[in-house]
């Protein structure tokens, strides 16, 4: 029997940090999360979270922010996990035109300060939330790893895009194993509630309207939380590695002379936003009253996955069907709000 590792996830409060910690408890795993539990959105809802994970005992949490420089390399030189997964940033298209200052702290300074933390204590492998959003102003579907990414459309895009920049420079200069995931909109049992399953389910359940952007003609690559957790464990299993057919006459961005991967996990099954309300207003059994506006800056009008590259990486693509998946969601978001009124 192999040695237990030692895996620290970033972000351990958040909807797809939650979910990797409990799948790594339970097979046996050691974890160690830090999350600074701040209120872009209910902070209840994270400690809730956090209240599934504690009863274990390979588990130990410590609130920290990842912009805390000091704090962050204290914490590296004390705890020295084998591996990390980071989740943390501060998400969202649309707030990034509020406050933008919190993506250049969080998705930026937080970032320096985690892979500055692995490359000083010998982390084997960094993995790392990166996001559809990059693909920004590309409309060539589905979307590849191959593709070019140099249109972002919001700060959040061009901050998860400097992610994989400074991911692929520590891996060159430092023979550091990284690989970056980009996400496609994460749905599922305990989401976040600035998402937009979440908001509609609670707008239709008291009836009121619902916003629908971009007079519904929106398509989403809609993946399941259970999806989006297989990809993150099995990319965290297998570190990333150079690539022996590089070409640096014609450079692939998906490929490197560097120990450094991104992947897509999507469903790979583009779904139009009124097809996910119904199966939504299916699954809760209600009619949701649409209050239809224009496209919002920042968003793009469709986002598709190829997923290939990661089935060929780790023999796994997502593949839960929408009506499942927002059924799995409406069960649970009805059971938490009752038990809660």
């Amino acid at each position: 029997m192999g040695c237990i590792l030692k895996t620290l996830i970033t972000g351990v409060a958040g909807f797809i940090g939650m979910h990797c910690a409990l799948r790594l408890l339970e097979r046996g795993d050691e974890v160690v999360g830090i999350d600074n539990l701040n209120d872009y959105y209910d902070v209840v809802l994270k400690q809730e979270r956090l209240s599934r994970l504690r009863p274990h005992v390979k588990f130990n949490f410590h609130q920290i922010d990842i912009a805390d420089r000091d704090s962050m390399a204290n914490f590296f030189a004390s705890e020295k996990p084998d591996r990390v997964i980071h989740l943390a940033a501060q998400a969202g298209v649309r707030y990034s035109l509020i406050n933008p200052y919190a993506y250049i702290d969080a998705n930026l300074q937080g970032f320096m300060n985690i892979i500055e933390g692995c490359r000083h204590h010998q982390v084997g492998h960094l993995v790392y939330a990166s996001s559809s959003s990059v693909y920004g102003g590309n409309e060539t579907m589905p979307f590849s790893e191959h593709d070019n990414i140099d249109h972002p459309l919001s700060l959040y895009a061009a901050t998860k895009k400097s992610n994989e920049l400074m991911a692929h420079t520590y891996s060159h200069l430092y023979n550091l194993p990284t690989t970056g995931l980009r996400f496609f909109t994460v749905y599922g049992p305990w989401g976040r509630p600035d998402m937009a399953l979440f908001k509609f389910a609670d707008a239709m359940l008291k009836n009121k309207p619902i916003d629908v952007f971009n007079d519904g003609n929106m398509v989403r690559d809609f993946t399941y939380i259970d999806d989006i957790v297989e990809g993150v464990v099995r990319v965290l299993d297998k570190p990333a590695t150079p690539d022996a057919n590089f070409d640096a006459l014609r450079p692939d961005p998906a490929a490197s002379t560097a120990p450094y991967r991104v992947f897509n996990i999507g469903n790979g099954s583009p779904t139009p936003l009124m097809d996910y309300i119904r199966a939504l207003e299916t699954a809760l059994g209600v009619t949701g009253r649409k209050n239809f506006m224009p496209m919002q800056p920042g968003d793009i009008p469709a986002t598709s996955a190829d997923t290939s590259e990661l089935c060929n990486w780790v023999g796994f693509q997502p593949d839960t069907p929408i009506i499942d998946g927002v059924q799995k969601f409406a069960d649970w978001f009805l059971a938490y709000y009752k038990r809660k009124d």
